[in-house]
């Protein structure tokens, strides 16, 4: 006599396959990392790295910064894009490319105004997961009602 020995597989045991969030985040410079904003880089870096992995670091910036400033962004693990004129519109041109990146899940922009509307709308429309990092609540009511996440530096805990 034979015996049947039944196999099944039990999903609710089965290793769940989990695509990780891939990032790419956007510091408009000039706007953002201002002394009186005491905006902390590696604060926003460390809270990314909880929601996914960083694949693209950039801090854009103008003509005018220092040395100094330039040389600590690079040790916080950003690359540094350096522009002649309106930063808004590199990094704005910027971040419409990576939306057609595929390996890219999620952009996020740390910025104060509303000049990155369209690369947001563009993100959303291509299914990309959207946040923007605001300093104060009054400011870029029009990212915060678009995106799909905002995220307040002045309220964020840090571990």
């Amino acid at each position: 006599m034979f015996k049947f020995l039944s196999l099944f597989i039990d999903k609710s045991k089965s290793p769940k396959i989990s695509r990780r969030n891939n990032i790419a985040i956007f510091v408009d410079g000039p706007n953002i990392l201002r002394k009186e904003f005491n905006v902390d880089l590696s604060k926003i870096r460390r809270y990314l790295q909880k929601e996914g992995v960083l694949k693209v670091a950039r801090v854009y910036l103008n003509q005018y910064a220092t040395d100094k400033l330039m040389e600590a962004v690079v040790n916080l693990g950003f690359e540094t894009i350096i522009t002649v004129g309106d930063v808004d519109v590199a990094m704005a041109v910027d971040a419409t490319d990576i939306v057609h990146n595929k390996e890219i899940d999620t952009i996020v922009f740390v910025t104060r105004d509303s000049d990155y509307l369209p690369a947001i709308l563009k993100a959303k429309k291509h299914g990309k997961n959207t946040m923007v990092f605001l300093v104060e609540e009054g400011s870029a009511t029009a990212l915060k009602n678009t995106v799909d996440k905002v995220v307040f530096m002045d309220k964020l805990k840090y571990e």
